[in-house]
């Protein structure tokens, strides 16, 4: 059976023919509709109506003459006629007392009327079409009149500007993903002893930590094209829509292969499938049916690389994370001290640092940062050399950008009475003393009363002198200890508790919950796991797994750690009493004493 041809003509044929009919207007018919309110006379009537009198106005041309007449009613009418020889003519005139001015109606283009009357409105009402059009399409992700086109944002080779030398304290991802870089430039080496590349490697850390930098890293190692999307611009209002820019995704990658595509928080559309839709078929579920499809539709040799990242690995569908999809996981951790020191060098090379500064103790007070916050800790310490009018950035600067981060900008303005700033030193110094006189502890390194913008009043600082990866059950109970240790302060002291402890309260149960249900650090439970985590990498929600006698005997379990954490910061307090009321003396005089002045204070 053959196919029919489309009956429908192309447009510009509408075009031509609307164009020939204005023409045909314009030549015939607009002009006769000009000349029937003019009548032509010959030139003997004109003199006629001269000299009877009724010719009220004249307008001479230099080949024709026209008039205007008006009889006994005073209706006036227009005449022309052709211009004759007459030397006398303008003679006649003036004596008749005949006014001379324009009579001869002007014929306007009539195809410049039509324009003004028909064509231009209506390029006025499409042009407001092509604006609300516009509008349209940009409240709908870009895409309003072109269902399915991906909007991805394409990087040509090395445009993305980064590479493996702008990633500090990532070494071991970097390795991970080098073999990628190495088989788009050489991939006859893998080809010859029959290696196939990963078709996709997932990026998963916390937020923060370098997963979409790595990625353009990659791609500007390898100089090839680097599509980037983010999951959420694959989901819209419309069903199908997802999935058909899944599908035109691939295929623009597939015409510039070699190159790598980047879906950034990939768990927006790669969550578990469930039946939570309607029939089980709904637009998320689609969208992540066909990237599923396109994953193993596509061939792996030719050289595209799906890179992914997502702070939610716990939540993605299995199929996606079978070999043949997403073969390869990376992990993008929390950098260490190492790493943390050069992450710090990496952003500071384009900050003019004093010669002195000391980065690594910058690191080493800035534990458990991302590279994002310590990105912003080099940033803030610039903002305050520039707020103190210094030409560069001091070691002052980054400790109280680290205070920034950590605790938020100080109150200066904010007003707190002589009785509550003496338990506000005593509180502190409760910690520090605490912490200062047990031995697996880290060293306090700041003590300051002066109020911040996250809520604190007051807080110590303790920084370890090197990384620790294990914690001991001893650790663990003497940092419950001193948090504690504030209370504890304020009870021998003033004899009363008050609300600075709430904060120490939370640290110290999630601490001693954490020994007893996760740890295995109860004598009780022995190694037996009572809890567990899910979105370990964005803060961890945990949730017990026993009954609710087993819940009870926790709660008690935790309830007694606490309790005898509580006594020992008690009686490392009364055992230090002269040092607690000097000390604090000292505190609420400078406000802020750096963790030498506390050692030295409590040693003599």
């Amino acid at each position: 059976m053959k196919e029919q041809k489309n009956p429908k003509k192309p447009i510009y044929y509408y075009y031509i023919a609307a164009l020939m009919i204005v023409m045909l207007l314009n030549a015939f018919v607009f002009p006769l509709l000009v000349k029937q309110n003019v009548t032509q006379v010959d030139y003997g009537t004109f003199l006629t109506q001269i000299e009877s009198g009724k010719v009220k106005v004249v307008e001479i041309e230099e080949n024709q003459i026209g008039f205007i007449t008006a009889d006994e009613e005073g209706k006036e009418k227009i005449y022309i006629t052709g211009r004759m020889d007459d030397p006398e003519l303008v003679n006649r005139l003036h004596k008749a007392n005949i006014q001379f001015s324009k009579v001869i109606p002007r014929q306007n283009s009539p195809l410049m009327n039509f324009i003004l009357t028909w064509i231009f409105p209506i390029v006025i009402f499409y042009g407001i079409g092509q604006i609300l059009a516009n509008s349209m399409q940009k409240r709908m992700g870009g895409n309003a009149m072109t269902f399915g086109k991906s909007n991805a944002k394409v990087y040509v080779e090395a445009q993305t500007g980064k590479t493996f030398a702008d990633v500090a304290g990532q070494d071991e991802a970097k390795e991970a993903l080098t073999e990628i870089v190495d088989f788009l430039h050489n991939p006859n080496k893998y080809k010859e002893i029959g290696a196939i590349m990963p078709k996709g490697a997932l990026l998963v850390g916390p937020p923060g930590t370098g997963k979409t930098l790595l990625a353009k890293a990659v791609a500007g190692e390898a100089k090839v094209p680097f599509f980037s999307i983010s999951g959420s611009e694959f989901v819209e209002m419309f069903v199908g829509m997802g999935a058909a820019r899944v599908r035109d995704l691939f295929k623009q990658a597939q015409q510039k292969a070699p190159c790598i595509v980047f879906i950034d928080e990939i768990d927006t559309i790669g969550k578990k499938r469930d039946n939570g839709g309607i029939g089980g078929n709904d637009e998320r579920e689609q969208t992540l049916n066909q990237l599923l499809t396109e994953m193993d539709g596509f061939n792996g040799e030719k050289g595209v690389v799906i890179l992914a990242a997502t702070n939610r690995p716990e939540s993605l569908d299995k199929a996606l994370l079978r070999p043949g999809r997403f073969d390869r996981r990376v992990p993008v951790e929390l950098p260490d001290l190492s790493g943390r020191e050069a992450i710090l060098k990496v952003h500071g090379k384009n900050v003019k640092l004093d010669q002195d500064i000391d980065l690594n103790a910058i690191a080493r007070a800035s534990s458990g940062a991302s590279g994002a916050e310590l990105a912003n800790i080099i940033n803030e310490g610039a903002l305050r050399a520039v707020k103190c009018d210094r030409k560069y950035v001091t070691q002052s600067d980054l400790e109280e950008a680290v205070e920034v981060v950590v605790a938020g900008y100080q109150r200066k303005g904010a007003v707190v009475s002589p009785k509550e700033k003496q338990i506000i030193a005593y509180h502190e110094i409760g910690h520090a003393i605490v912490a200062a006189k047990q031995t697996e502890s880290a060293p306090v390194h700041k003590i300051t009363i002066i109020p911040r913008t996250s809520g604190a009043l007051g807080y110590t600082m303790q920084i370890s002198e090197g990384e620790n990866v294990l914690m001991t059950k001893e650790e663990a109970f003497n940092k419950i200890a001193t948090y504690t240790g504030g209370r504890a302060a304020e009870e021998l002291i003033f004899g009363t508790y008050t609300s600075g402890a709430s904060n120490d309260i939370e640290q110290a149960t999630k601490i001693a919950r954490m020994m007893v249900t996760r740890l295995g650090m109860s004598k009780n439970f022995d190694m037996m796991a009572l809890e567990t985590v899910s979105n370990q990498y964005l803060g961890g929600d945990a949730s017990l797994i026993c009954s609710p006698d087993t819940a009870s005997k926790i709660d008690e379990e935790v309830l007694s750690i606490i309790k005898k954490a509580h006594e020992k910061a008690i009686n490392i307090l009364k055992d230090n009493l002269d040092k607690l009321h000097e000390l604090s003396r000292y505190l609420i005089e400078r406000e802020t004493i750096t963790g030498d002045e506390f050692m030295e204070i409590l040693s003599r």
